[in-house]
């Protein structure tokens, strides 16, 4: 049954998870705020929602390694396993801005991370206070200097704009509530999964939840790489993973501390993360410069193949 709900709880996070996003962006028209500001900041909170609901829910629950590794291992997910199979599909072309910005916060957001928890063995409010802080300014600044660019245009869908105050409603108590009860299933699923496999919380939460809510992200980059309809932005994964740290930890960390109770994340996982963040630069250099060709994309892979091999084997 630990593994029926483990999957009930993702599909209603799914669920959940995709009628915030539209309500919200509905909202956010109704408000008039810029496609621009709606398609950096309201979209990308609205996306990470899933991920904040799961660790809260598991920090408040007696399981803070849950909510650690929620995020290092769809982080780890986000660059070997997105990136790395949508870069099978077709070669993808990297932004100057990912070296000039994007990447610099993410390793600095991860860089951060790993100072924390290893600092004290915890993420605390004043740790949070920092991330989400730092994650505001991160936005300010990207908004700042992409004022120009038409990177939301993808990002928002403009036919949202005349949905009925009636239909946001809706969609809101239907995205609120699935994501209530999607994350008290996932956590509960997956701590049983956990007990089962005689495996710890941060495995599972490293691997099977990790790969669950990295799903949907990975089925829309693979169709629109097959289909050839929009370039894939590297900078939308590159700012998942900064949202993860700044948004998902750092108000998780706010409302209760979290603990580190496996030693796996410190002396394995976080490294993982900080490895596949760094390895981007060489991988975009070098040979073919601002390009991620099917060859590159298997090394991802692999990588992150192995990367989950460890996670069970160890």
């Amino acid at each position: 049954m630990s593994l029926v709900w483990l999957i009930l709880g993702l599909i209603l996070l799914v669920v959940g998870g995709e009628f915030l996003v539209r309500s919200s962006v509905a909202l956010s028209f109704k408000l008039k705020l810029s496609k621009l500001v709606i398609g950096m900041t309201v979209v990308s909170f609205a996306t990470s929602a899933p991920e904040l609901l799961v660790s809260l829910n598991a920090a408040l629950n007696d399981a803070p390694a849950i909510a650690i590794n929620n995020v290092i291992g769809s982080n780890i997910a986000n660059i070997g396993l997105v990136l790395g199979i949508t870069a099978l599909v077709g070669t993808i072309g990297v932004d100057r801005s990912f070296y000039k910005l994007n990447w610099p916060v993410m390793m600095l957001f991860s860089l951060a991370l790993f100072y924390f928890l290893t600092n004290d063995n915890k993420l605390g409010a004043l740790e949070g206070g920092i991330l989400f802080t730092s994650l505001l300014v991160f936005i300010v600044v990207l908004i700042r200097s992409s004022r120009n660019a038409i990177m939301s245009d993808d990002a928002v869908d403009e036919t949202l704009s005349l949905v009925s105050n009636f239909k946001i409603v809706v969609w809101l108590l239907i995205g609120a509530t699935a994501l209530y009860f999607g994350s008290e299933w996932l956590v509960d699923g997956a701590k049983d999964l956990a007990k089962a496999l005689g495996v710890s919380d941060a495995v599972i939460a490293a691997t099977v939840i990790a790969i669950g809510t990295s799903v949907p992200e990975l089925a829309a980059s693979v169709i629109a790489a097959a289909k050839k309809e929009k370039a894939i932005s590297l900078g939308n994964l590159i700012g998942s993973n900064i949202f993860n740290i700044g948004s998902v930890l750092g108000l998780t960390s706010i409302v209760t501390e979290i603990p580190v109770t496996d030693a796996a994340i410190l002396t394995r996982d976080i490294y993982w993360m900080l490895a596949f963040a760094a390895v981007l630069i060489p991988l975009i250099l070098i040979p073919k410069r601002f390009q991620i060709s099917r060859y590159k994309g298997l090394i991802l892979v692999t990588g992150y193949g192995f990367f989950i091999f460890l996670v069970f084997y160890q």
